[in-house]
């Protein structure tokens, strides 16, 4: 992999059902939108930069756009998960590799793009996903942190042709690494996904 070979896709194209139907990628994390949150994250990774950014969204268009990069709706219709955001980042970046994260888990790991990198190449992995300890003390796969060969695209097309719409029932079609992040600096929240407001303002007492 070069320096410039992996876009960085954030995926914010939910319903946000659990949040009451609200459009979760704006909603303030510490007075900020949780977006701008991963977007920043993305810019502040360490080792390699990445080429580009991108957002998937389905709704409000226009405020993702004034957060300065380009914004895609799904590609699909009726809010088809995430999968659907990954197949509209395979079709609209322009890089060999692209790495997803969500919109509510605003603090990732800053090692994240170089983490899934690093295995990847070394594995010679089609796709690399992250893992994180949960509140059981057991480790678990979190496949909305991933990163995949864009030369997957016809292989996606074909599995959600066919109904699929479970990520880890996909990357098992291919070579794929399971990354653990669970070095005694990983921040124990680094991977919580805020699925509702209480779920947030937890997060936000907690950080």
């Amino acid at each position: 992999m070069n320096d410039h070979s992996i876009t960085g896709l954030i995926l914010a194209g939910g319903k946000g059902a659990r949040m009451g139907g609200i459009d979760k990628g704006l909603q303030n994390f510490n007075g900020t939108p949780l977006t701008l949150h991963a977007l920043m994250r993305l810019q502040m990774q360490e080792g390699s930069p990445l080429s580009d950014i991108m957002i998937v969204a389905n709704r409000n268009l226009s405020a993702y756009e004034s957060l300065g990069v380009q914004v895609w709706p799904d590609s699909t219709d009726g809010f088809a998960g995430p999968l659907a955001g990954f197949l509209t980042g395979m079709e609209r970046c322009e890089s060999e590799f692209l790495l997803t994260v969500p919109c509510d888990s605003p603090l990732f790991p800053f090692d994240l793009v170089q983490k899934l990198q690093d295995a990847l190449v070394q594995e010679n992995a089609d796709i690399a996903v992250a893992a994180a300890r949960e509140e059981d003390g057991n480790m678990r796969p979190q496949p909305v942190f991933c990163l995949m060969r864009t030369s997957l695209l016809e292989s996606l097309v074909k599995f959600m042709q066919s109904g699929g719409r479970k990520i880890d029932a996909w990357t098992s079609q291919h070579a794929c690494v399971v990354v653990p992040f669970d070095s005694p600096d990983t921040d124990p929240r680094a991977f919580f996904n805020a699925n509702t407001l209480e779920e947030l303002h937890r997060l936000e007492q907690s950080a």
